[in-house]
């Protein structure tokens, strides 16, 4: 008889619903926050402002985890099977979160299926970024120069199925000039063979390139939002430079996987909205690099990639872009 209790109680111990197990929560163990590129990227960047101030809110260690790759569908992959008990979170973009999912046939996760929204942080610009030695100083020059000379037809990205190898192909398609994608597993390597003329441009966003350009080691010639920036107001948008209908712009979020309870969802989402809110957050986020701090509910953030995925679907059968 006593067996049976035993089993019994074992039986409905595994039969509990994820808020039970999650009740202590987050005093188990450290918490993992797995960005899905290099080091020094935008989104590695919030990854770690973001860490830092959960772990002061949370008393618990936030550990920020670099998984580059395939556009961030490597770090994304890795999330989507972690355990959904709130001590795996993921900072998603708009390539890992609306992009791949019409880019990648075989992708090994399905971005609303495999991820529980927690908040949308903040929109940034993405800006047109070239090597000073091309001696062009508009976009309208630069064209010129990609329709004369083929060597310089060559863009780099942050990766595949990003939104600055989206940028890429769609500029591409605009002027009627054929480019050659090269890329790259994140922004700074990109940003690098850029600046030392490997590379003729890219598009990225204003948050890495603005110290470069500030150095004179890269060029800005404009930016891809609907209208001028006030991090840059002397740029103008694609359109103003001569480029009508193009418009776009990046965005970061963040993810824990399906099935972390509601209530550790929802603590997270309170606690990252306070940190966006900080007067230091926003001075580094907003005034210094230029995002948008949004700080959305998650299910505000479940209805923006209703929006995304299938506006993103579009442009990626229009420009023909593949992964590389």
């Amino acid at each position: 008889m006593r067996f049976l209790i035993h089993c019994a109680t074992v039986l409905a111990l595994a039969a509990l619903p994820p808020m039970a197990a999650a009740q202590d929560w987050p005093a188990a163990k450290p918490i993992t926050y797995v960005v899905p590129f290099t080091p020094g990227g935008s989104t590695d960047t919030i990854g770690r402002v973001l860490a830092s101030k959960l772990q002061e809110a949370l008393k618990q260690s936030v550990v920020v985890e670099n998984k580059p790759g395939q556009a961030g569908g490597i770090g994304a992959a890795y999330v989507a099977k972690a355990a959904p008990d709130g001590y795996t979170l993921f900072g998603g973009t708009i390539s890992t979160h609306a992009i791949n999912a019409s880019l990648y046939k075989n992708l090994a996760y399905q971005p609303v299926r495999d991820f529980e929204p927690v908040a949308l942080v903040a929109t940034l610009p993405n800006v047109l970024i070239i090597n000073p030695a091309l001696g062009v100083n508009s976009v309208a020059e630069l064209v010129e120069l990609l329709k004369k000379d083929p060597s310089k037809r060559m863009f780099a990205s942050s990766g595949s199925g990003t939104s600055t190898h989206l940028a890429g192909e769609l500029f591409g398609d605009l002027i009627g000039v054929k480019l050659t994608h090269i890329p790259y597993k994140g922004t700074p390597p990109a940003l690098t063979d850029v600046a030392a003329g490997q590379v003729a441009f890219m598009f990225d966003q204003m948050t890495a390139a603005l110290p470069l350009a500030k150095a004179g080691r890269v060029k800005l010639l404009a930016v891809t939002t609907g209208k001028r920036i006030t991090l840059a107001p002397e740029l103008p948008t694609m359109a103003e430079a001569g480029v009508p209908g193009f418009e776009m712009s990046s965005w970061q979020a963040v993810y824990a996987p399906k099935g972390t309870p509601r209530a550790v969802v929802q603590r997270l989402n309170a606690e990252i909205t306070k940190a966006l809110r900080l007067p230091d957050v926003q001075a580094k986020l907003h005034d210094q690099l230029g995002m948008d701090i949004v700080a959305s509910t998650p299910e505000e953030l479940a209805a923006h990639m209703a929006r995304e995925i299938p506006r993103w679907a579009e442009l990626v059968k229009k420009s023909g872009a593949q992964p590389d």
